[in-house]
């Protein structure tokens, strides 16, 4: 009971954090719809970089395993071995 009391004894708290959770899924909402409005080429540009540099960083120990995950996701980049 002491919960309940406690959560309704300060309405002002309640529509503040109220707000700030509506402000911050408005936020997430804007910024996706923002990236429908990006240039593809620098998405791809982007996603290149990130790319190479997660390919850079895969323990040579652990890209036979991973390489078993990417292709049960259909997923074009294969690790090769060095």
């Amino acid at each position: 009971m002491a919960v309940f009391i406690h959560r309704y004894r300060h309405p002002i708290q309640n529509r503040l954090r109220q707000w700030q959770q509506v402000r911050t899924w408005a936020r997430l909402i804007r910024e996706a719809e923002a990236l429908w409005h990006v240039d593809v080429r620098a998405l791809r540009r982007m996603g290149a970089e990130e790319l190479s540099q997660l390919l850079e960083e895969v323990p040579p120990a652990q890209r036979q395993r991973i390489n078993r995950w990417l292709d049960g996701y259909c997923v074009a980049t294969r690790l090769r071995r060095k």
